[in-house]
């Protein structure tokens, strides 16, 4: 089941006695965990059919304990183990979870792991209830989601803001929710997010960031890319070298795919190179300033001072002067 399918099912009290919830990506874990916490029972039910317990502090014996009570007063019991992966031989809880007691919801939240359905004890799990794993979200789409997120949320956001939100954030879904969550208190439903909103209310600049950086090397805007790098340079602790050169390195990887497409038309661009249509425009300007050869040239730079961001052959060097040097070798 997806995280969809779970929560419309909560909604609809359509209960299972196990939810083992797995994966890399806590958030959807979280989400699910809070919302079988917040509204399976009244706050009456609560105080003698909600158990709450950590993995460190509990063990699979006390586990079993807790789910085989009887509700008081309610038709379910729910126990939630948060922090399971810190439960010790958790697979010991198969022959509890094969009979399990059909009035309790046992929510195991298993995180930061992936989990191998291979093993009878996860097979059962999803016989017997609800497996769901939540893997982490790749880099590349980051900007879908929270254009995705932002509008189940009942707001618009447009493209090149998804972008400064998803380079600047990264991948921690809880971390983007809570930034745009800042958003949301400030503007009416319905309203569009974009570059300047996110400058007022989250503190990343609509002129300084790496989007715009990006797009002033793509067009060979010198004068542009310098004044960014020179911000960056002063401001190493929010944009740090290193982030600054996988993103370059990303960059200029879509645009060695970008040359070497037989059919150049905005939609076999956009799928190519797995960005939004919007985006098209810019990387068709980069590929006429850059040639294939420069783009190669320009990814064996970002190699070099990445190894020189750690010190190799570049003892002293800031990260401010590293990063103009490799400005200037890769407009020049």
């Amino acid at each position: 089941m997806n995280f969809d399918q779970i929560i419309e099912d909560l909604k609809r009290k359509i209960y299972y006695t196990v939810y083992f919830l797995a994966g890399e990506e806590a958030y959807y874990i979280d989400e699910i965990s809070d919302f079988i916490e917040e509204n399976v029972l009244t706050d009456l039910e609560k105080e003698f059919n909600q158990t709450i317990v950590y993995g460190r502090d509990t063990d699979v014996k006390s586990i079993v304990s807790y789910a085989k009570r009887y509700p008081m007063m309610s038709n379910y019991q729910v126990v939630i183990i948060k922090e399971a992966q810190d439960v010790d031989n958790i697979e010991e809880l198969l022959p509890y979870i094969e009979k399990p007691l059909n009035s309790t919801l046992l929510v195991i939240n298993y995180k930061y792991k992936k989990i191998d359905k291979r093993k009878s004890f996860y097979k059962q799990v999803g016989k017997a209830g609800v497996l769901f794993e939540s893997p982490l979200l790749y880099d590349n789409r980051v900007a879908g989601w929270i254009t995705d997120f932002v509008g189940k949320k009942g707001y618009r956001i447009n493209p090149k803001a998804s972008e400064i939100l998803a380079e600047y954030l990264g991948a921690n879904l809880s971390k983007i929710v809570n930034e745009v969550g800042k958003l949301f208190i400030n503007i009416p439903p319905g309203a569009e997010i974009d570059a300047v909103l996110i400058e007022q209310n989250i503190g990343i600049s609509k002129d300084f960031n790496f989007f715009e950086f990006q797009n002033a090397i793509g067009s060979r805007n010198v004068f542009k890319a310098n004044q960014i790098a020179n911000y960056f340079a002063a401001n190493p602790k929010e944009n740090p070298l290193i982030r600054t050169i996988t993103l370059l390195y990303t960059f200029f990887s879509k645009l060695l795919i970008y040359h070497q497409l037989e059919i150049k038309s905005k939609n076999n661009i956009a799928s190519a190179l797995s960005i939004n249509p919007y985006f098209v425009s810019d990387y068709q300007l980069a590929g006429s300033n850059f040639s294939y050869r420069k783009v190669v040239q320009s990814i064996s730079l970002l190699r070099e001072y990445d190894l020189k961001s750690k010190g190799v052959d570049s003892v002293s060097t800031s990260e401010g002067e590293l990063l103009k040097e490799l400005l200037f070798k890769i407009l020049h």
